[in-house]
C-alpha cells in the first residue's frame, strides 16, 4: 500500500452477526420469561399462569398454559422464529470464519426475515387473544418478558438488513 491509497474496512457483516447474537440471546430470555402479563395477584408467562390467594397466608397456585390453542400458537411460533435465527446464525458464523462470506448472506437474510415475520405474528396475536379471552378485575401490564420479544425481533430485522447490504461493489479502485 502506497502513501496516497487508504484500506476502508467496512463491518457491516460483524456487526450483522453481533445483531443476530444479541436477538438470540433477547429471544432465549423472552421466551424463560416468568413475566410476560402480570397483575396485582397475577402473572402469566408463555408456560405457566399463577394467581395468588387473597388469604391469612398467601400462597401462588400456578397451572400449564399450554392447553389454550392460543398459547400453543404464540409458543410455537416464537420457537419456529428462534430455531431460524439460530440457524441463521450459524450459517453467517460458518460463512465469516471460512472466508466465503458472499456466498450465504442471501440465505442468512431470509432466514433472519422469516424468523421476523414469525416472531412479529407471535407478539402481536398474544395481546390480541389475551384480552379477548382474559377479564382481569385490576390493572394489568404486559412486563418485560414480551418487551424482551419485541427487542428480539428488532435486532432479527437489523441483522437482516445488514446483510442485505453489498459492500462488494464499494471495493473497486475508484474509492
Amino acid at each position: 500500500m502506497s502513501v496516497n491509497e487508504a484500506c476502508v474496512f467496512r463491518p457491516f457483516k460483524l456487526i450483522a452477526l453481533l445483531c443476530v447474537f444479541l436477538a438470540l440471546c433477547l429471544d432465549a430470555a423472552a421466551l424463560l420469561s416468568p413475566a410476560w402479563v402480570t397483575a396485582e395477584h397475577f402473572s402469566l408467562s408463555l408456560w405457566e399462569s399463577c394467581s395468588r390467594s387473597g388469604g391469612a397466608e398467601p400462597r401462588w397456585s400456578c397451572f400449564s398454559t399450554l392447553t389454550s390453542d392460543w398459547q400453543i400458537a404464540t409458543l410455537v411460533l416464537l420457537v419456529a422464529g428462534a430455531v431460524a435465527t439460530l440457524l441463521g446464525f450459524l450459517v453467517a458464523l460458518i460463512s465469516i470464519c471460512r472466508g466465503t462470506q458472499r456466498q450465504h448472506y442471501r440465505t442468512v437474510a431470509v432466514l433472519l426475515f422469516t424468523a421476523v415475520v414469525l416472531q412479529a405474528c407471535a407478539l402481536v396475536l398474544y395481546p390480541i387473544k389475551f384480552i379477548d379471552g382474559t377479564v382481569l378485575q385490576t390493572y394489568h401490564e404486559f412486563n418485560w418478558g414480551y418487551g424482551l420479544g419485541w427487542g428480539a425481533t428488532i435486532f432479527m430485522l437489523g441483522g437482516g438488513i445488514l446483510f442485505c447490504l453489498r459492500t462488494d461493489m464499494y471495493e473497486d479502485g475508484m474509492y
